[in-house]
């Protein structure tokens, strides 16, 4: 099972790739519908990764994805402008997903 990357921007893509990691860069709802379907058709990715520009293009295919509990699972990663996410991000998500609140 492989990882696959939908990025917004070339840079990104060259970074993973050097970890050899897969992946198209998409620009604009068009071409990330496309690239998010395509790479939903490929049974050998278990690890979808998307840039956090790609996530907010797309939030209900994403959604769908993270409810289906299926593979391939749906990850959102920052590009190499890093993060657009608050610093308490990941704790936050944590007790909205399963209710323990983290300190």
């Amino acid at each position: 099972m492989k990882a696959f990357l939908i990025s917004d921007n070339h840079d990104t893509l060259v970074g993973v790739r050097l970890a050899g990691i897969e992946g198209v860069v998409a620009h604009g709802y068009e071409e990330a519908s496309e690239a998010m379907a395509s790479a939903l058709k490929r049974r050998d990715v278990a690890i979808l990764a998307v840039t956090e520009k790609i996530s907010e293009l797309l939030p209900e295919t994403i959604q769908r994805l993270r409810e289906q509990g299926e593979l391939p699972i749906v990850i959102e990663i920052p590009d190499r402008h890093g993060t657009k996410r608050s610093p308490d991000f990941l704790t936050r998500y944590v007790r909205d997903a399963i209710g323990v609140k983290m300190e």
